[in-house]
Parts: C-alpha cells; sequence; structure tokens
C-alpha cells in the first residue's frame, strides 16, 4: 500500500486513502462516469479516493470546453484538489481545443484554448511528468 495516506472526512470519517488516476477513453466516459457518479463524489467527498489526475481522449475532451457545465464543475473541484487535468493533444487539435499541430504532438507543445480553467493539453510524455510528483498508487481506465 505504497503512497497510501490516511485521510478524515466529515462524510466517510478516518480512512486509508488510495490515490487515483483516471483514463476517460470509452464512449460517454466523461458525460456517464464523470458526471453522473465520479464528479458529484468528489463535490460531496464521497469518492473514497485522492483523485490526482485526469486524462481525456477524443470526444471526452468536450467536457473541458469553457461554459460546459461539467467541465466548469470539475475545474473548481480540480483547483480546491489539486488535480490535474489534461487532455490528449492530438485529440484536442483536431478538435479545435488546443493550438498547434499535429507533428507538436507529444512534444510538450501544444496549448489547450478554449477550455476551463487549469487544463492542459499533452500526451503521455508530458503526463507521466505531470503525476511524477503526486503519482497515483492505480489508473483506472473508463
Amino acid at each position: 500500500m505504497t503512497g497510501w495516506s490516511l485521510r478524515e472526512t466529515p462524510n466517510l470519517g478516518v480512512q486509508q486513502i488510495m490515490k487515483v488516476a483516471y483514463v476517460f477513453r470509452s464512449n460517454m466516459a466523461s458525460t456517464y462516469q464523470l458526471a453522473t457518479m465520479i464528479l458529484p463524489q468528489l463535490e460531496e467527498d464521497l469518492h473514497g479516493a485522492e483523485v490526482v489526475g485526469m486524462f481525456f481522449f477524443d470526444d471526452n475532451a468536450f467536457v473541458l470546453r469553457s461554459g460546459d457545465p461539467v467541465g466548469e464543475r470539475l475545474s473548481n473541484v480540480a483547483r480546491e484538489r489539486g488535480i490535474l487535468l489534461m487532455m490528449c493533444d492530438q485529440c484536442a487539435v483536431r478538435r479545435g481545443l488546443a493550438d498547434g499541430t499535429l507533428e507538436q504532438c507529444g512534444r510538450g507543445e501544444v496549448k489547450a484554448k478554449g477550455t476551463v480553467e487549469g487544463v492542459t493539453a499533452g500526451c503521455f510524455p508530458q503526463l507521466y511528468s505531470a503525476l511524477s510528483g503526486n503519482p497515483p498508487d492505480q489508473v483506472i481506465t473508463l
């Protein structure tokens, strides 16, 4: 149980907390699992794990658009809890959510645009680097 810590919450009491990172890969994962399960649990301090990062592939990145109600709520929670919000740079470029070219993807040169506060664009090298200071115990792909 390396990396686990004790945490007290008003709703769940003292618990040993696992650190997790989520990868939203499946169709509608951000509008179903994130929006209706994970985010409400985080907002109510009932999730039961410390979320250290979230990575968004394909159309799941659209939830991070500026003005999206789920994305705005997520941005607030991420800011309060220090959760990394990153979208696939290639997916973001293809969807108009980033400045850069496909040739720049994976190099850390693509910049998120038109997103809620705190979102970055990157590929696996950028994700690994961003999580290295607070690594998850488990990575969950939805």
